[in-house]
């Protein structure tokens, strides 16, 4: 079984949800929001998204850290301040020692509906059937950030298989990655 903590990033919110998976099936294990006040200078927001992080993972202990990669080609004040928050995201990730998978919104939205030009709604709807949810979960970044804890598994899981096959066709002498 792989915990798997997803993250949301965000200066303003940072969504976070636990997921529970054997490799084909997920179970939910929390989700949340962490939140800082806009008031607050950009280094205290930071702060307090690293030390909400670290007590997440200390909390739940997770395996694997699924962040989204973000990309944004509208406002670039707002992807710089998502790239501090993913920033100490990842930073907690590598102090605890902790896998991180990257993964995109494209890669979430196909891992997700099966379409990688999927709506907001649907990625929310499938990830309520998918986890066994009475309601979708909200804010966007909580069920965004258990959208990206699937997917993260899901690209763990296929990434592991892989590896796996080469290493059974390279002990019979068959080399795939040629």
């Amino acid at each position: 079984m792989m915990r798997i903590l997803g993250i949301d990033p965000g200066i303003a919110r940072t969504g976070w949800g636990i997921v529970d998976s054997d490799g084909h099936e997920f179970k939910v294990g929390g989700y949340g929001c962490l939140s800082t006040p806009k008031e607050e200078l950009l280094p205290m927001r930071l702060l307090s998204i690293y030390e909400g992080i670290g007590s997440l993972v200390d909390r739940y202990r997770p395996d694997l850290m699924g962040v989204e990669q973000v990309f944004f080609a509208k406002n670039v004040k707002t992807a710089i301040a998502v790239g501090h928050a993913r920033g100490v995201c990842l930073l907690v990730g590598g102090e605890r020692g902790i896998s991180v998978e990257e993964v995109t919104p494209l890669q979430v939205k196909s891992f997700i509906v099966g379409y990688g030009n999927a709506t907001k709604e649907q990625v929310g709807i499938m990830i309520k059937s998918i986890l066994g949810l009475d309601v979708i979960p909200e804010p966007d970044d909580v069920c965004d950030a258990l959208a990206i804890a699937v997917s993260a598994g899901i690209k763990r899981s296929f990434a592991d298989t892989l590896d796996r096959s080469r290493d059974t066709a390279s002990e019979k002498g068959n080399d795939i990655s040629k």
